[in-house]
């Protein structure tokens, strides 16, 4: 069985609808990149990350998890998708507090030729939603 927190994120990216981020996200939720060195803190920057990134890795639905660990107050969900024929497959590390929101999440992606293909798919993604 899913914990509660890991069940409102796959409605989420379900529906691919970002709004639902403002309902699961804690206030002070950690959000770590594969490709920026330092934490990003606070719901509003964590939202803007995941955001791009449900536009970027949801193309033509090919995103999908493909497993599953838990622990106590957080969760392992290892992911694959493909995009410009590149395979990329990563793990999204999830923690939430004790009201069920999601408080520490952090991305990790390989192959290399991965990271560098999100890294600028990512810049380019966050650079238009900043002039929107």
């Amino acid at each position: 069985m899913q914990p509660a927190a890991i069940e409102n994120w796959h409605r989420v990216v379900k529906s691919k609808d970002p709004k639902g981020l403002d309902d699961i996200l804690a206030d002070d939720v950690v959000f770590q990149s594969p490709v920026v060195h330092t934490p990003q803190r606070g719901k509003a920057i964590t939202m803007a990350y995941l955001t791009a990134a449900m536009h970027v890795l949801s193309n033509d639905d090919r995103f999908r998890y493909v497993g599953e660990w838990f622990g106590p107050d957080s969760a392992i969900l290892e992911f694959e998708t493909e995009i410009d024929g590149i395979v990329i497959n990563g793990i999204d590390m999830i923690g939430w507090n004790k009201e069920g929101k999601i408080d520490r999440f952090k991305v990790m992606v390989r192959p290399l030729k991965a990271i560098n293909l999100l890294h600028s798919l990512m810049a380019e993604r966050l650079a238009a939603m900043m002039k929107a």
